[in-house]
């Protein structure tokens, strides 16, 4: 599975959000500056993550986005889900395969049980992570910790 620049920018941006969670909306200029994303690509991500909950707009001057929910309550999982739709290595072990059933071979396949333990390691690895995590390591890289639990 490779994960496209949806995932790899919106996470960034994210992160960019968290590690500044009490100090009010970030404009999305800000955000596309610093990690050299451009406006328009990243107003795209935002307002997935918006649609889904993550996030909240703010209008006026001061206006931008902040997080909907505290960082620790985001995963990485959660905002690549959003992005990049499931997860899964496979069409057959994908949710919407799952509920359809739509492979003829999905009960002899012997390779299925495989796709299904790395679709599940995929979930939890993702899952582990979450956006206080990454605030707290980037915060620690440029030499201050922030502490964005509140």
């Amino acid at each position: 599975m490779k994960l496209s620049t949806k995932s790899t920018y919106g996470l960034r941006a994210m992160v960019n959000l968290a590690l500044k969670y009490d100090e009010g909306a970030i404009s999305i200029s800000d955000i596309a500056k610093k990690e050299d994303i451009s406006v328009s690509y990243l107003e795209q991500l935002l307002n997935r993550l918006r649609h889904k909950g993550m996030l909240e707009s703010v209008r006026g001057p001061n206006g931008g986005y902040v997080l909907a929910k505290r960082p620790k309550k985001i995963t990485v999982g959660d905002i690549v889900r959003v992005l990049e739709g499931d997860t899964a290595p496979v069409y057959c072990v994908t949710n919407q395969a799952r509920l359809k059933r739509s492979c003829r071979r999905s009960t002899t396949c012997v390779a299925k049980g495989v796709w299904e333990k790395l679709a599940d390691a995929i979930d939890r690895v993702l899952d582990s992570v979450n956006l206080e995590d990454l605030a707290r390591q980037a915060g620690d890289e440029v030499g201050h910790e922030k502490d964005i639990s509140r």
